[in-house]
């Protein structure tokens, strides 16, 4: 294990796109257990109205970071787009820092943090054409991407109850100054330190992606709609939870910020389980015991009436999320392999629109019924991505056998 590691830390590169993980996921893992105390109880908006402002910023998201992906794939410079969403994301934070206005901040949300969310994809995409050039065995790319993913995890062990302490010391403003000043710390890491490589296989101006002819796959297709169902259930739980906490179970925003700091201490040393795991089963199947996974926790989040029985959930919630958001990465870009960062972000997008319905339906379903009995409906949600997997699990098997996945 240790041999492994230390040949991960070896690559071209890598050290500092760990240290560039690490930062977007903590500048992440700042704002979003927090969001709805920041738009529902800051700003003041109403339920419907928090959800509507999510989905702009979601919205913002999927359209801007898709335009990037297109143009990442032929010549553009993955380097120049991780400055220009760094840049982004700093503006961005600055202006949640100080605009208290709904319309302002949907715009703010829209233009920067939707440019700012392309960053991971393309981190993530740099990082698999990072392995292509440092001729890293393909069939040890699973694992090496859960490492990666890894320091992602890391950044969340601390960052949540960190911005617990922030928001009760300095408010929302501190916070997003913390937020912002990040951004920029990613922004002079990537600047300085982090190298251009080429594409793994460039497509030339002029030449269509095939974006539509992907989706189109029914085994892509099928796959990208259960990740889109299990983002929708996450997010309408990542809103619900800090509400449900602080006004059912009678807990503190401190209580939130544990709540999402204890999950990735233990989806480090799961990653790096999952990610042995990948190199030698399928990751199809390891997809489908994480989404199993999943429906269990959230079925169970139903049965918590006091704030600390939350806690040994969380270990479900590590489980899930090291297999699901380990993995997927690299079983999501199988899909397309002369195209990383498109199939990166097909899988980030879908995710993305997943994120959007939640957002949505928070709002709605929060004005109409309480917030813990909101949690059944995410549940069932989780259960309907997992049927949906293991459906086209077999038509992803079939596809396996024609090469029909592009992986031979």
């Amino acid at each position: 294990m240790k041999e492994r590691l230390l040949f991960v830390w070896k690559i071209p590169s890598f050290p500092i796109l760990f240290l560039a993980n690490f930062i977007f996921g903590l500048s992440m893992s700042f704002f979003a257990p927090f969001s709805s105390l920041f738009g529902i109880d800051e700003v003041g908006m109403s339920n419907i109205g928090f959800g509507l402002f999510m989905t702009i910023m979601a919205i913002g998201g999927v359209v801007i970071s898709t335009i990037i992906a297109k143009k990442s794939d032929m010549q553009l410079s993955r380097k120049k787009i991780l400055i220009f969403t760094s840049l982004t994301g700093m503006l961005g934070y600055i202006g949640f820092a100080f605009v208290r206005d709904y319309v302002l901040l949907a715009i703010i949300a829209f233009v920067l943090l939707g440019s700012a969310a392309a960053s991971v994809p393309q981190l993530w995409a740099y990082a698999r054409e990072a392995l292509h050039h440092a001729n890293v065995p393909k069939e040890q790319a699973p694992f090496i991407m859960n490492v990666f993913r890894m320091f992602f995890a890391l950044s969340w062990t601390v960052g949540p109850a960190v911005a617990a302490w922030l928001l009760a010391a300095i408010g929302f403003k501190g916070l997003f100054l913390f937020v912002a000043a990040s951004y920029g710390i990613g922004l002079v890491v990537i600047l300085f330190f982090l190298k251009d490589i080429p594409k793994i296989a460039p497509v030339k101006k002029g030449v269509s992606t095939g974006v539509a002819s992907y989706v189109r796959k029914p085994h892509i297709f099928g796959n990208l709609a259960a990740a889109m169902l299990l983002a929708a259930a996450t997010s309408i739980h990542m809103l619900n939870a800090p509400q449900f906490v602080t006004k059912v179970l009678g807990g503190n925003e401190l209580d939130v910020g544990l709540i999402f700091s204890v999950p990735p201490i233990f989806e480090v040393p799961m990653m790096i389980a999952v990610g042995m795991l990948a190199t030698k089963l399928d990751n199809g199947l390891l997809i489908r015991i994480g989404f199993a996974i999943a429906a269990i926790y959230f079925s169970l989040f139903f049965f918590v009436n006091e704030p600390w029985q939350i806690y040994p959930l969380q270990i479900l919630s590590a489980a899930q999320v090291s297999i699901t958001s380990g993995i997927a990465i690299s079983y999501f870009q199988d899909f397309i392999p002369q195209a990383q960062g498109t199939a990166t972000t097909l899988y980030m997008n879908s995710t993305q629109i997943g994120n959007t319905v939640g957002y949505l339906m928070f709002g709605v379903l929060a004005e109409a019924m309480n917030y813990g009995n909101v949690i059944i409906i995410y549940a069932i949600f989780a259960i309907i991505a997992l049927v949906c997997l293991i459906l086209f699990g077999k038509e992803k098997q079939s596809a396996n056998k024609s090469a029909s996945f592009g992986m031979d």
